[in-house]
């Protein structure tokens, strides 16, 4: 997949800025960015459901503007809301949607039990949808979304509202596509779920890419090797980032915590002892892909 310049406008607002994207065959890439970053505006545009207003963009070698079906044909959706029709059992929800693409109706079924021993509900195959629990439910949306034997898998935040337990086991089931080969583009707001799943992925803010890289790379760019927090009881007096000068590489001064990144952070709380500061609590941990996100998009929520 690859774009050049791609642009999306809704009236006069431009939700993506003209953003460049090449993503490799059997690649994992991910898509972060706040609220209203134009993460979702540029998927549509891949998955060929939303026109570009700008610039260039090939899928699977094909231009969406004229090989629309084409592409689709090739391709499997996760949205980010389970849609699958209720009044159907599971198994039929895959056997049905099979036949949308035109696949013979024996090997519907055929593909519908790979697919639930894939998803592991073979056991659920005649049960009611409705039922079923929201890690159910996900594992068969990602199911249904493989019977055309996609080349590029798009999902939008996968694992959203599950279980530590039903996130880990669609962690696997992603793993195991990648190992098939399957292209996966993917949004999430789930820092761990990006640096556990992505090869690469771009961080965007306000329509446009501002960083781009594999998930250690960024980190080693825009964060430390580790971080300390500092924790102080309410009222308690506590340092500002000028009276932290010189223990850490940069110290993040936030309403309940101050922040001190750090290449070494046993040494950096050491210093912070010295210096006399006693924190109520404290904590030295990797610097994860977290930190870059909040350092390279803000704070403040967006709404």
């Amino acid at each position: 997949m690859q774009a050049r310049g791609l642009t999306k406008h809704f009236g006069a607002v431009e939700a993506v800025r003209g953003i460049d994207l090449d993503v490799s065959r059997g690649e994992v890439f991910g898509f972060l960015g706040p609220n209203g970053a134009g993460k979702s505006s540029a998927m549509r545009m891949i998955a060929c459901v939303s026109p570009r207003s700008a610039g260039t963009l090939q899928v699977l070698g094909l231009d969406p503007d004229v090989d629309g079906p084409a592409i689709r044909a090739r391709i499997g959706v996760v949205p980010q809301l389970d849609n699958l029709d209720a009044e159907l059992s599971v198994r039929q929800n895959l056997e049905i949607y099979a036949r949308y693409f035109g696949i013979p109706r024996v090997r519907a079924r055929e593909k519908a039990a790979e697919l639930l021993e894939f998803a592991q509900l073979t056991d659920r195959a005649n049960s009611p949808v409705e039922p079923l629990s929201g890690g159910m439910k996900r594992r068969l949306t990602i199911a249904r979304s493989l019977v055309n034997e996609p080349e590029l898998l798009l999902l939008d935040e996968p694992t959203t509202g599950l279980d530590p337990q039903a996130r880990h086991l669609l962690w696997d089931r992603l793993y195991r596509l990648k190992q098939r080969g399957v292209t996966q583009l993917i949004t999430t707001h789930y820092m761990d779920e990006a640096e556990q799943l992505c090869d690469r992925l771009v961080v965007m803010d306000g329509g446009l890419i501002v960083a781009e890289g594999a998930p250690a790379d960024l980190i080693a760019r825009y964060s430390t090797r580790e971080v300390v927090e500092l924790r102080f009881a309410p009222g308690a007096p506590r340092p500002g980032a000028a009276e932290l000068d010189g223990v850490a590489e940069r110290v993040e001064e936030l309403p309940d915590r101050l922040l001190l990144y750090a290449a070494d952070g046993e040494a950096a709380l050491g210093a912070v002892h010295r210096a006399g500061v006693r924190p109520q609590a404290s904590l030295v941990r990797r610097s994860s892909l977290e930190d870059v996100f909040l350092r390279l998009t803000g704070r403040t929520l967006v709404e």
